[in-house]
């Protein structure tokens, strides 16, 4: 069986398997460049065609037709629904000590670095999330009614790291929306908290959500006036000057993307890298801010604006091996996978999506540009190169 938003081409090409392009161009009747240029995508066949293909290669017509669009949002989902049944309805507490701050604390603590690092992260949250958001909800309304605000306070800390932790989730399951929810969240219990650092963390969270539904200047605004509030926020200088950092790279990308480049590489020099030099590696807030994940928007940056070459050179001096973030690792090495795309070497690109697997294979799985760089070794890469690429995709479900 083969993934329902996979492209016609690539169907047929599957189950070709092992078949000559053109023994079954000339069975079919039609020319074996015309077959290439379908496999390839650039060409759509008429349904006579698409039907005597079909009866060559011994399926029914409807196993080459796609479910849905390439790229819209149902073919990518992969959200847990009982996840989103919590999310919408928080369902029932586990039990009520449960929901006592510090064990909460414990668990959402917990959670994150289940998400940060390990290979099965999705399917571990899928088992952790739905009850913890229920207790996470249970203790906000009881800590509201309560007379303790210190115990309130506690609470709403909790509850918006946890919200910190969804609205991540969610947009990795391609759920900008209940993504976008998570962060509005994750802002008012942070203000309910009263805590400046959760605040712009907040901030930071919503900025993301902000850059994944492509609002550019939104994230933008919102990552530079959180900077700004850090300023005037009585937090201790080590954390102020790291949230500040990270909330500085929330801008980079969203000039990077707006294609400002000259913008992008000022406020990555003046403002984010001096700010990762003066406080070392470290994972404020979960963000994972740093000097080397500074160097990994470096290379973005130039990937962005063309310069692979640039990119490339910036990113053989990045070692990711001591970042916290399973999750930024995997983001670094799959845009140095997307620089060789570019260059168009097939063999560079399968030896990092090889080792992707290795890194993070549900992240492999859900992640549409990794299954576009798959696709694209498939149809024009080498033999040898191709074949291994159709495995891969085998293997995490694409086909």
């Amino acid at each position: 069986m083969v993934a329902s938003d996979l492209p016609i081409g690539d169907r047929i090409r599957h189950y070709r398997g092992e078949r000559r392009q053109d023994v079954v161009a000339g069975l079919v009747g039609i020319a074996p460049d015309y077959l290439s240029q379908i496999e390839r995508g650039l060409k759509v066949p008429s349904l006579p065609i698409l039907h005597a293909i079909a009866q060559e290669l011994g399926v029914p017509t409807t196993a080459l037709l796609a479910d849905m669009a390439v790229g819209s949002r149902a073919s990518l989902d992969t959200t847990e629904p009982a996840i989103v049944r919590a999310l919408m309805g928080y369902g029932s507490p586990c039990s009520p000590s449960s929901a006592e701050p510090t064990a909460l604390r414990e668990r959402v603590e917990s959670a994150w670095r289940i998400w940060q690092s390990r290979k099965t992260r999705f399917t571990d949250m899928a088992g952790v999330l739905p009850g913890l958001i229920a207790d996470a909800e249970h203790a906000a309304r009881t800590a509201r009614s309560a007379m303790d605000p210190a115990q309130r306070r506690s609470i709403m800390r909790v509850r918006a790291d946890l919200y910190f932790l969804l609205r991540s989730y969610l947009r990795r399951t391609s759920r900008v929306d209940l993504s976008m929810m998570a962060a509005d969240r994750a802002v008012r219990a942070a203000e309910e908290a009263d805590d400046p650092l959760r605040m712009a963390a907040a901030q930071w969270n919503l900025g993301h959500v902000l850059l994944a539904a492509q609002e550019l200047d939104g994230a933008e605004q919102v990552a530079l006036r959180a900077v700004e509030e850090l300023r005037r926020s009585p937090i201790a200088e080590p954390d102020r000057v790291a949230m500040s950092g990270a909330l500085q790279l929330v801008a980079v990308v969203a000039e990077a993307r707006r294609r400002d480049w000259s913008a992008a590489r000022d406020r990555l020099r003046n403002h984010a890298r001096p700010a990762a030099r003066s406080v070392g590696e470290g994972n404020i807030m979960w963000t994972v801010f740093g000097p080397t994940n500074v160097a990994l928007h470096e290379v973005s940056i130039e990937m962005e604006a063309g310069d692979t070459s640039e990119a490339l050179q910036v990113a053989d001096d990045v070692d990711t091996s001591d970042l916290p973030s399973m999750e930024r690792s995997f983001t670094f090495n799959l845009e140095v996978a997307r620089c060789h795309h570019l260059r168009r070497d097939d063999a560079a690109v399968l030896l990092n999506l090889l080792e992707l697997e290795d890194l993070a294979p549900e992240d492999l799985a859900r992640t549409p540009l990794a299954r576009k760089l798959m696709l694209t070794v498939i149809r024009r890469g080498r033999t040898m190169h191709a074949r291994q690429a159709e495995k891969l995709a085998e293997r995490v479900g694409v086909f």
